[in-house]
Order: C-alpha cells, then structure tokens, then sequence
C-alpha cells in the first residue's frame, strides 16, 4: 500500500525532467496488461524504472491501466569499460554526471573500474548520443591519471541532489482530530506505514496541513479509497487518504486549515479514519515529528 503511494511522489517528480529516458532507445519489448497489474507491478517484473514506463508510452497521472493494454519495455545500454578509462571520462563520453552514473551502477568511492566491466548509462543517454570516440575526445593519460587520483569528496560534490530541508520553520497544523490508531514505521510481518492513522468520526472535516497546491485528488490507486496530495512551497508534500468526500481538485491552491476534505472509510479501511503523510520530497518522515 505504501509502495504505491511512493509511485505518486515518483511521478509528481517527474515534472522537470519529462524528457529523460534512463534506459535510452527502445526494443521491440511490450508487456500486455494483465488483471491486477500496475505500472508499479510492472516496473518491479522487468526491472525497469516507473518513470521510463510512463515517459515511452505517454501515460498521464493518475496512471491508470487495463486489461489488454499494451506497453512499451525499454532497452538498456551499456558501455564496456575500456584499458585506461575512469568513471570521470566516460561520464564525459556521454555527456552525463558522474553521481548519476554511480548511482545506476551501484558504485561506491574511488570508483574503481576494470578493464571489460559493463557500466549500464543512465537516463539521458541515448542510443543516439554517444559521440564518436576519436582523440580529440579521449582524454589524454596525464588528465586520467589525475582524475583517478583525485579525492572522492571531489566525485560527491558534482551534480549531488539536495533534498528539502529535514527541519521546517513552521509545523504542519492536524489535519484532523482524533485518536491515532496506527503509527509510523514498522508494523511487523514486513509491513511498514509511511505515515499514521488517525480515527475521526465519519464526516469530520479535513483540513490542509499547510498551505500548498492539489497535486492529486482522486481514487484511482487501490487500498486508499479517496486521496489528496498537497504540495507545499518549500518541496513537501502531505498526503490525505480514506476519504469520505473530496472537496478540492488538482492544482487548487489551498490555505492552511481549509477544509479538503472528509473523513471516511473508502480503500482497504473499514473504520473512519485518515492515513496522513509526510513527505520531504520522497523521503516519508514521522509526521508527529512535524506536528505540534
């Protein structure tokens, strides 16, 4: 159930870089929708990102599929490692960060390389982008050597991502009142809550934990029934789940304690209660960390 709230958060990312494909050119690879498929069963299954899923076969939020549906699987490319070649020079084959290249390889400082390993490129690289490599392009053996040698603080300071600040200035309001019934963190048999349950009579208003913009609302992911995400100014996000009615839609500019909504028991519920995130970014944090 979190897992799919995180396909969310993935896609409200998603905006600024639409046109990034991490596996490059496409094969002649499809997949057809089967009963109880999702974009993010899908993605698991072939090990494929969701995002390159939804960028190749132009799907829009809330991402709904159906039976019979057919999409497109990308290709990975790779790069062989070459006598003499460091992570820092075939970043710069590809025109791509070194962080990014790392990342997609699970590759930890100084990045040591061998001689045939296979690198598989990230998302912005094309099987059209690689440019040629001739000597005007290879860096020379001083350059290398100097690269390779350099600290690996060096290597982390390009291109690092910096999430939003984990500490706020001000604290996000309840969004509703009650008793909290399931909190965060672990719960024991491999399930994990990215949030907290608080039990509200059926009807109770809903409040915005904080001013923001509708980035969804709707109930087209299973288990939450009736969803709101907000996004906030400073890249939070708070997300409103078991609705009974939604009383915004996306891109609705909210002020902090409008009503958004009602408490209900829609999705894998049976009780009136509100499932409430917290979200620096993607990362799910405790919310009563950032309640009063």
């Amino acid at each position: 159930m979190k897992k799919l709230l995180g396909i969310i958060f993935l896609a409200l990312s998603l905006s600024a870089c639409a046109s990034m494909n991490w596996w490059g050119g496409w094969g002649s690879n499809a997949v057809t929708v089967s009963k109880g498929d999702t974009l993010y069963s899908i993605s698991r299954r072939y090990g494929v990102p969701i995002k390159d899923m939804i960028n190749a076969n132009h799907l829009v939020p809330p991402y709904t599929l159906y039976v019979g549906q057919k999409l497109k699987l990308p290709s990975k490319h790779y790069h062989i490692v070459k006598r003499g070649e460091s992570l820092y020079s075939i970043s710069r084959l590809y025109n791509v960060d070194i962080t990014s290249l790392s990342k997609v390889n699970n590759l930890q400082t100084p990045y040591a390389l061998s001689v045939g390993q296979k690198l598989l490129l990230p998302a912005s690289v094309s099987s059209y982008s690689a440019p040629a490599r001739t000597s005007a392009t290879k860096p020379s053996a001083e350059v290398q050597t100097k690269v390779a040698s350099a600290p690996a603080t060096m290597a982390q300071k390009q291109d690092t991502y910096t999430p939003p600040a984990t500490n706020r200035k001000t604290k996000f309001m309840w969004p509703v009142r009650g008793t909290v019934i399931s909190g965060f963190g672990n719960l024991g048999n491999g399930r994990k809550n990215d949030g907290i349950n608080i039990k509200a009579p059926l009807g109770t208003a809903v409040q915005a934990a904080d001013a923001g913009t509708v980035a969804y609302a709707g109930s087209e992911l299973k288990g939450f029934g009736n969803l709101i995400l907000v996004k906030h100014s400073d890249g939070w996000i708070t997300a409103y789940a078991h609705n009974d009615k939604l009383l915004v839609r996306k891109g609705q500019k909210v002020a902090r304690g409008e009503k958004i909504a009602t408490v209900g028991s829609t999705g894998s519920v049976t009780t009136p209660q509100l499932h409430f995130e917290v979200r620096a970014g993607k990362k799910a944090v405790n919310p009563r960390s950032y309640l009063p």
